[in-house]
């Protein structure tokens, strides 16, 4: 409450009125100083909305290919499906960065070049690249070594020391195609790899390059090496390479046409790049002998690694690989080795995985060799019953 001027009395109520008038001229500077500072901020958004407003208002620019940059900062440009115009070059644009080929953004009523448009890429393709790279090394491949020396020298050498090549005189492999059994370590040696060699690791499954409409699988590939090339060094792995790459029919679908339209880009872009480059193309596959002959040949994939059934020596390594971080006591891997003839790697990892369930479901802290010839049996002898089922089956209905 203010004082009223006609009540005072004495000098002390006069000097608690100057007080206060002091005090209530400090508070509207306070607030002086706020609505000040709220005025600026309001007008930089204003600014910033005008700015804003301006870009909208803008008319759109027109999407164009680069051909040809000439002198006095003019280039030749083509508008997508249209005319070829000599235009100006903006002067904000950088001038190293304008390469025939590249994407370009033109004004809509001079033509002039006025932004670089980044290229165009499927999203899924960039889905493709293995960002975290593998947790596997070579130490956790077993029984695997000719195949692993071969697939070594054929993508790490050329990587990692391309000065041997040169020295011999001699292109190394374009390409190494991995065969065999389902669960023999194709894929396992393709992530070593990727993790051993400082390189960008690419991986697609054969199925996903195949699209519903004509020339999209085709894309796909392009687009898929086009991206290896600019993040080399860089590794392809193409798992169930089979999906795309079976043999050619005389008769064929629709669908069937455009798998093979998918397959004869493969081919071209396997034959475009330098073998000394730093792209490799890894594939794999259980079905080799429906393999399209055009994809085995000598420029293509011209090394083939054959990645059969472990043997006794390799189940054993297998077994110590899987087995090393495990609480073993009174194991006896040898005999679990005898026992697996015919197992593959993944049927060696599933039977360690199952003893260590055994000890676990009677609340053990270790793995006895019971655990493991329990395991043998149940893993194997489910895989024995399921295969006499189908025979029976196929028997039955043809």
């Amino acid at each position: 409450m203010g004082f009223d001027e006609t009540k005072f009395g004495t000098s002390e109520e006069y000097d608690d009125y100057i007080i206060y008038l002091k005090r209530r001229i400090r508070q509207l500077e306070l607030q002086v100083r706020t609505l000040e500072a709220d005025k600026e901020r309001l007008e930089r958004e204003l600014s910033r909305l005008r700015m804003e407003m301006s870009r909208l208002r803008q008319p759109p620019a027109f999407a164009g290919t680069l051909l040809e940059l000439l002198d006095d900062d003019r280039a030749i440009v083509q508008n997508y499906n249209g005319p070829r115009f000599v235009v100006r070059v903006a002067p904000w644009i950088e001038r190293e960065k304008l390469k025939p080929g590249i994407r370009v953004a033109l004004d809509q009523r001079t033509m002039a070049v006025v932004e670089i448009l980044p290229t165009p890429k499927d999203p899924s393709v960039l889905g493709f690249e293995v960002i975290d790279r593998p947790a596997v090394t070579y130490k956790d491949i077993g029984g695997l070594k000719k195949q692993l020396q071969e697939l070594r020298e054929a993508v790490e050498l050329p990587l990692k020391h391309p000065d041997l090549f040169e020295n011999v005189g001699i292109e190394p492999p374009k390409g190494v195609l991995l065969y065999g059994p389902p669960g023999c370590g194709k894929t396992l040696m393709a992530k070593a790899i990727a993790n051993e060699v400082n390189a960008t690791f690419i991986r697609v499954i054969g199925s996903e390059l195949v699209r519903k409409y004509i020339g999209e699988g085709a894309r796909l590939v392009s687009e898929l090496f086009e991206m290896a090339r600019e993040k080399a060094p860089t590794i392809i792995f193409i798992d169930e390479i089979d999906a795309i790459g079976a043999k050619r029919l005389d008769e064929t679908t629709g669908g069937e046409r455009e798998v093979n339209r998918t397959l004869m880009q493969l081919l071209a872009e396997l034959d475009g790049f330098d073998p000394r480059g730093n792209v490799k193309v890894i594939a794999a596959t259980n079905r080799p002998d429906i393999l399209d002959p055009a994809l085995l040949r000598p420029g293509r994939f011209d090394r083939l690694i054959e990645v059969p059934l472990p043997n006794f020596e390799g189940r054993l390594e297998i077994l110590k690989v899987h087995t090393r971080k495990m609480n073993l006591k009174g194991v006896e891997l040898r005999v679990i080795a005898e026992m697996t003839e015919g197992a593959s790697g993944a049927d060696l990892k599933a039977i360690a995985t199952e003893a260590g369930m055994f000890a676990i479901r009677e609340r053990r802290s270790y793995i006895t060799h019971e655990d493991f010839i329990r395991a043998v049996e149940k893993v194997l002898g489910a895989e024995q019953r399921l295969a006499q089922q189908i025979a029976m089956h196929e028997v039955m209905y043809g």
